[in-house]
């Protein structure tokens, strides 16, 4: 490989932080490691054989062996309604559990994707339940198509034991939600929906909110481990919420894993917005029905989102 093919590995930076974060469920994790991948390769570039597999292959292969490794003795990254029941009180302590290490959202802008589908928080959430090899077969072969041979070839096995890793994969995932079913971001209706979302909760609205949710809504919030499920108890929550905070947030959109997301402000005392939460959004059927609050100061970071916005910023409502 010649000095000036360097290029060459940085363009495949994007997919492979897609690949390492299907796998760990951390972005940033996901970061260090395609970081690792790229300096592997290209102190083992001189031994790098074109005739037998692709720069991408090549590649693929160092990230999977690294992610492999990152993943020894550790446990999964959850979202709150993979570790219990949902409550049903609205008062429930909003105590964080900050020994959990979990799932993190996907800074869709920030990389250059273009299957999202597989992003999406629901899938990568079940994924994390599986074994790492399994996890890493079901990547390889479903979400980015590599034969069953050159998948064997990456984790130094058969291609016998990688059809029956993706076998098992696919049974313990029968359950997840067909993407196909939900809308994406940019879909009108979806956009609609969100846009609804927004000016309620920018106003505090309650009922409004609520009349935009599915009957069996999903509202949890990680780090803290408390998730509720259904229409009221989401809208009793939400009561809470503007009690604590007030009206006149603040709110601009975003996409996380492919799904439509917002970036909520609260008002600060001295006037302007302070960061709150990032809400990534599931819409079906013209209703949400699944909303993931991440209240992490370091997902506003991996967005490049401001910790702060003036009071007299324009409103993401008012945004073309």
């Amino acid at each position: 490989m010649q000095h000036d093919e360097r290029v060459d590995l940085e363009r495949y930076r994007g997919e492979l932080t897609a690949f390492c974060y299907r796998m760990l469920g951390s972005v940033h994790e996901a970061e260090d490691l395609v970081q690792e991948t790229l300096l592997r390769a290209w102190k083992a570039r001189d031994r790098y054989d074109p005739a037998r597999a692709s720069v991408r292959t090549w590649l693929y292969r160092i990230a999977t062996n690294v992610c492999l490794t990152a993943l020894e003795g550790r446990g999964r990254r959850p979202l709150p309604s993979g570790l219990g029941a949902p409550s049903d009180s609205p008062e429930a302590p909003l105590t964080p559990a900050l020994d959990v290490p979990w799932l993190e959202p996907f800074p869709d802008a920030r990389f250059d994707v273009e299957v999202r589908a597989d992003l999406r928080l629901a899938w990568v959430a079940a994924v994390q339940v599986l074994p790492a090899r399994q996890r890493a077969v079901l990547v390889l072969r479903e979400v980015l198509a590599f034969s069953a041979a050159e998948v064997a070839a990456q984790l130094g096995t058969t291609v016998a034991a990688v059809n029956s890793a993706l076998q098992r994969a696919r049974a313990a995932l029968a359950d997840v939600p067909d993407a196909g079913a939900v809308a994406e971001p940019d879909d009108p209706e979806v956009r609609a929906v969100v846009q609804r979302y927004m000016q309620a909760f920018e106003a505090a609205d309650v009922p409004a909110l609520v009349r935009l949710l599915a009957d069996d809504a999903v509202l949890e919030m990680p780090p803290v481990p408390l998730w509720y499920r259904g229409s009221r108890d989401y809208g009793r929550f939400m009561e809470r919420v503007f009690r604590m905070r007030g009206a006149g947030w603040g709110m601009r959109e975003v996409t996380a894993n492919g799904q439509p997301a917002l970036a909520a402000y609260a008002p600060a005392p001295g006037g302007g917005f302070r960061r709150h939460s990032l809400q990534v959004f599931t819409v079906a059927g013209g209703r949400i029905t699944h909303n993931v609050v991440f209240a992490d100061p370091r997902v506003f970071d991996a967005f490049e989102l401001p910790g702060e916005i003036p009071s007299d910023e324009i409103p993401a409502s008012e945004i073309p």
